[in-house]
């Protein structure tokens, strides 16, 4: 089993956490992992992008001339797609880009990029995080005490309105909670702030 030093806020190490070897201490798995990131992306999309066809466009309820006899091409409406302000032929319509992996998969992921920053040193587990009111200037003494100077994911077992509420405005730092940890957050964070609680919660879940 991994084990990693257990921390307080401030920054002084008071023992030891035993991570479970399933989930913090197996070969990360590159390819699903890039699966799960491109499902996360795609996802994300809104889908909102819209173009309007023949039966939408205003204008073109007569024939702009007669069939034949006149030398010009023939033409049923000023609405066709070769016309400035047609149609557009084929164009995006409102849709869901959203898919889904296996379950196995995705869990194979979370597995890969939490072993991943167990293997880089990159996980740092703290014995809680408790804020009496939301005080961003205490997160950052936080941050300083444990030596945090670059992208962060703080991770508690529960939402904490004060904890989230105390790092977000904080630039480069996400607070999150367990239920809602995912593969592309760890991944675009250079460091891994969780509480114990939340790795019992996280192991819990992913065992």
């Amino acid at each position: 089993m991994p084990k990693v030093a257990l921390y307080n806020v401030q920054g002084s190490q008071v023992g030891e956490v035993e991570l479970k070897d399933e989930i913090f201490g197996i070969e990360p798995n590159e390819s699903v992992v890039h699966e799960a990131v491109v499902m996360q992306m795609a996802s994300r999309r809104q889908g909102t992008h819209c173009t309007k066809s023949r039966g939408e466009v205003s204008g073109g309820g007569r024939k702009p001339w007669k069939q034949k006899g006149t030398g010009r091409a023939r033409v049923g409406t000023i609405r066709s797609p070769l016309w400035r302000g047609g149609a557009i032929v084929f164009g995006p319509k409102p849709r869901s880009y959203s898919y889904s992996i296996p379950k196995k998969k995705r869990r194979l992921a979370m597995k890969s990029v939490l072993s991943s920053k167990v293997l880089e040193n990159e996980i740092i587990v703290v014995d809680a995080l408790n804020f009496d009111a939301p005080k961003t200037k205490e997160m950052v003494k936080v941050l300083e005490a444990l030596k945090v100077e670059q992208k962060a994911l703080v991770v508690t077992a529960e939402t904490d309105e004060n904890v989230h509420r105390s790092a977000r405005n904080i630039k480069g730092v996400t607070p999150m909670d367990a239920a809602s940890l995912n593969v592309y957050d760890v991944l675009a964070h250079n460091k891994l702030i969780i509480t114990k609680d939340a790795v019992a919660k996280v192991e819990e879940v992913l065992a």
